[in-house]
């Protein structure tokens, strides 16, 4: 079990919203993966919006958030674990495509997964984190994908209705 803030949650749900929506998780993992780097939002204390730079990776399937242990954005997480994830955009023209995510953090406390993920990014980056430090998994709740350019393309998914393939703005 892992938790956000006092509120214990089943497991992780990346693979659920996978198999739900195998294009959009695709993409998402794509997007994720080219340049590691999210903005993530987060709710301030006094309900205000935090944008902040986080770096996603996946670790054994699972996207992970490592943060600062007592980073503002980490903060805000275990008192209010409703987020959104966006992929960074580099370019102006929209056709790298752009991901968001929407749900909620779950503390990640189990010290395999946090010890994978330190393993992960030491292949990865030649550095490993030293405890203490705050990790994440997402309850996704909902996901959206738009490209522009020459392969347009828009797509949502929530839980409530599905997956569906939306009109694009520019049609």
């Amino acid at each position: 079990m892992v938790r956000a803030g006092t509120v214990t949650f089943g497991p992780m749900k990346w693979a659920a919203f996978a198999e739900a929506a195998p294009e959009l998780a695709t993409l998402a993992e794509r997007r994720f993966a080219e340049n590691r780097l999210g903005l993530l939002g987060t709710l301030r204390r006094d309900g205000s919006p935090r944008n902040s730079p986080v770096e996603v990776f996946f670790v054994d399937g699972e996207p992970l958030l490592g943060m600062m242990w007592r980073s503002k954005k980490a903060l805000d997480l275990i008192r209010d674990p409703r987020l959104v994830l966006h992929s960074a955009t580099s370019n102006p023209d929209g056709s790298e495509g752009d991901v968001k995510l929407y749900g909620r953090a779950i503390d990640v406390l189990d010290p395999v997964t946090r010890e994978r993920y330190a393993d992960v990014l030491e292949e990865r980056l030649d550095w490993r984190p030293e405890e203490p430090f705050h990790l994440f998994a997402m309850d996704i709740q909902s996901a959206g994908y738009v490209a522009f350019g020459k392969e347009p393309v828009a797509m949502r998914w929530n839980e409530t209705d599905g997956f569906a393939r939306l009109p694009h703005p520019d049609d």
